[in-house]
């Protein structure tokens, strides 16, 4: 598996993620999505440099201007809830992309994922980006990973997490192929007892749109 990790470099990035983990700016929930959002445009923006290109010539009012557009079509696929603003981040810069949703969660008990909901278009020979903004174990993100490819091999697949965990990232190069690419905005220092992300920054979901049932 092919790993970035974007944080290694100081930039903006940072600074968003300093804001995502505040407890005390974490109370203003659209704040919390507007800062997913722009890890989501900053992720999508150091993406963008690894897909492939296509020379074009384009007609503007004075002439023509030989350039690069981006060759092939690219599908977003976010987990819901947790991923929706970072998949709006990622949608702001690819939004040519189709846009794919699917949910996951943990059978009450036990460590079985269930995949309930899909609602993607074919992504066949098509760059597949699957966001998340929480690696934790990384069960859900293999399960998702299964329930998808049952059917169709995407050109390239490209896994966004946000905050990510050893173990999650460790599981996840047991659990998918060589090929696959993981984007980590942020590398924390492990899971508790309790599978959170320590330091982490909490529930994803709940900080952005309120706790569930």
């Amino acid at each position: 598996m092919h790993i970035h990790y974007i944080s290694e470099q100081n930039s903006i990035l940072n600074h968003f993620l300093a804001q995502l983990r505040d407890v005390n700016i974490q109370k203003d929930s659209m704040r919390f999505r507007k800062n997913i959002e722009r890890i989501g445009e900053i992720m999508a923006y150091e993406l963008s440099k690894t897909l492939p290109y296509q020379e074009v010539a384009v007609q503007t009012p004075l002439g023509i201007k030989n350039t690069t557009t981006i060759k092939d079509n690219v599908v977003l696929c976010s987990i819901l809830r947790a991923g929706l603003a970072l998949h709006t981040g990622f949608m702001n810069f690819f939004d040519d992309a189709e846009n794919g949703f699917v949910s996951a969660s943990r059978i009450h008990g036990n460590k079985e994922i269930k995949v309930e909901y899909q609602a993607a278009p074919s992504f066949e020979g098509k760059h597949l980006l699957l966001l998340d903004p929480m690696l934790a174990t990384g069960h859900s993100l293999v399960a998702v990973y299964n329930k998808l490819l049952t059917e169709e091999t995407p050109k390239e697949i490209h896994i966004c997490v946000v905050i990510a965990a050893p173990e999650g990232i460790k599981y996840l190069q047991e659990n998918l192929p060589d090929y696959c690419h993981l984007w980590v905005a942020t590398l924390d220092d492990g899971l508790n007892e309790k599978n959170y992300i320590i330091p982490g920054l909490g529930d994803a979901g709940d900080l952005a749109y309120g706790e569930k049932l």
